[in-house]
């Protein structure tokens, strides 16, 4: 299973334009082959700072979702909102700890 994280920085202006993005388009990222999980999280201490946090079943799910009209669509409406450059990492997941 491949984590992805993805660390966004908007302008404090547009913020209410990515959460509405985000509300539009959520399902439909969830629902695209391959993830299995999605979360939204915001920073305490700067409210400008999101990350997105998926789950993805393989490296191929994750880049064809990468690759995807879907996505070039949602992402050159969200990229016109940035404040600095977003940061992506993807991970292996090893091991849950309940």
């Amino acid at each position: 299973m491949l984590v992805r994280i993805v660390k966004l920085t908007f302008k404090k202006e547009n913020i209410a334009s990515f959460e509405a993005i985000f509300e539009k388009n959520k399902r439909k990222i969830r629902q695209v082959e391959g993830c299995t999980f999605l979360e939204l999280l915001q920073s305490k201490e700067e409210e400008n700072i999101f990350f997105t946090y998926s789950y993805w079943n393989s490296d191929t799910d994750l880049e064809n979702y990468r690759n995807s009209e879907f996505f070039k669509s949602v992402w050159s409406k969200t990229k016109l909102l940035f404040e600095d450059k977003p940061e992506a990492w993807s991970l292996i997941k090893k091991e849950t700890v309940n």
